[in-house]
């Protein structure tokens, strides 16, 4: 289960439990709504409470960064999960966005919010 909010700046998005596909695909559709009409979003992803994530979600994340790579800004990834670290290392591969991750969540926002810009990359 998922859930977004729209904070100024950027887009936080909070996963509890399991990461399914049908979420991925939730947070997409909020997503794409902002690069469209605001431009390119920061993102801040709070993994501390996700448990496990699903075969085709992590598929279903890979053709997004691929089909998104130059749409975000800075992308903060909270966890303490050695997986989720290294695949949040493999997204900049296919992503031009600064990736930071951190396992404090008042830390990752102050960064995330650092540029105070939507659409500008620092």
């Amino acid at each position: 289960m998922i859930s977004v909010a729209h904070e100024p700046g950027y887009v936080s998005v909070a996963v509890f439990n399991e990461f399914t596909v049908h979420d991925f695909r939730q947070f997409e559709d909020d997503v794409r709504y902002k690069i469209n009409f605001e431009g390119k979003p920061n993102l801040l992803f709070d993994l501390t409470g996700m448990v496990r994530y699903t075969l085709d979600m992590a598929i279903e994340e890979y053709k997004f960064a691929k089909a998104h790579r130059s749409d975000f800004g800075r992308v903060a990834v909270v966890t303490d999960d050695q997986w989720v670290t290294w695949s949040a290392w493999m997204n900049t591969l296919f992503s031009e966005a600064r990736i930071e991750i951190f396992d404090n969540l008042d830390e990752a926002v102050d960064w995330v919010r650092q540029d105070g810009t939507q659409g500008a990359a620092a």
